[in-house]
């Protein structure tokens, strides 16, 4: 089980954000690449990025911070991230650059022939991100609600090639409320592909919880707010994760 820290970044700060509010910010760090290498020093095995105001625009607009970051950890910690990736042209410029993984989101749901073509294009680099909410899938940083059932979509990007699916629950991100469990295993359930989870993981009890079903093909967890604010300590979550994992404690 990874713990996998989050990097947010905003107008070239790292920040969290409170249910994808882009006006409801706490900025951690403006030194994006001293945080990554933070996160390296630290133990982490991947890091996870998001470009929020590339997420809002619909195109890339933290490259400087991006940049950053790979050049902080060079080729000793993958790198996975998502925001305003619309194109395969981007999608090449980032891996050129050295991102491990790319993450898409909206443009996945709203454009599936994009995703699909991402995927054959960069095979074992595409992850989808699905947000969701009573098990249907937001788009547009949360702010609509769609008719799609999260696992029904989920299968089809399966087929498609994606190396991970992503899966938050939008009504517990940021809000240090716990895991949604249940829903990330039924998930998990009707897919191969591994899921990594996101979204409202507080404490050593939800990395606990997260890897008594690790067996279910949960094989991450994305934690942003939580080791920011000091409610989990990321050393000691990572530590705690291989030894269940270790030990068989499924």
């Amino acid at each position: 089980m990874l713990i996998i820290p989050a990097i947010d970044l905003k107008d070239g700060h790292c920040v969290r954000l409170k249910q994808g509010d882009m006006n409801d910010a706490t900025v951690f760090s403006e030194d994006p690449g001293a945080m990554a290498r933070q996160w390296l020093d630290q133990g982490a095995r991947r890091l996870h990025v998001v470009d929020l105001n590339g997420a809002a625009a619909g195109k890339p607009k933290n490259q400087p911070a991006i940049r950053a970051i790979v050049k902080a950890v060079g080729s000793e910690l993958p790198v996975q991230l998502g925001g305003g990736i619309r194109d395969l042209d981007t999608i090449e410029a980032y891996i050129d650059a050295g991102i491990s993984y790319i993450v898409i989101g909206t443009a996945a749901v709203k454009t599936p022939g994009f995703l699909q073509e991402a995927c054959t294009a960069f095979q074992g680099h595409i992850i989808v991100a699905l947000d969701a909410k009573d098990g249907k899938v937001a788009v547009d940083g949360w702010s609509k609600m769609t008719g799609h059932d999260v696992v029904d979509l989920a299968k089809k990007f399966e087929d498609y090639g994606v190396e991970a699916v992503i899966y938050t629950d939008i009504g517990r991100d940021g809000m240090l409320t716990g895991v949604n469990i249940e829903a990330t295993v039924a998930l998990a359930r009707q897919l191969n592909v591994p899921v990594i989870a996101s979204g409202g993981i507080t404490d050593l009890e939800d990395v606990k919880k997260l890897c008594a079903v690790e067996s279910e093909g949960i094989t991450g967890a994305i934690t942003g707010r939580a080791v920011y604010q000091g409610t989990l300590d990321f050393k000691a979550a990572q530590t705690l994760a291989d030894k269940l994992s270790k030990s068989g404690k499924k």
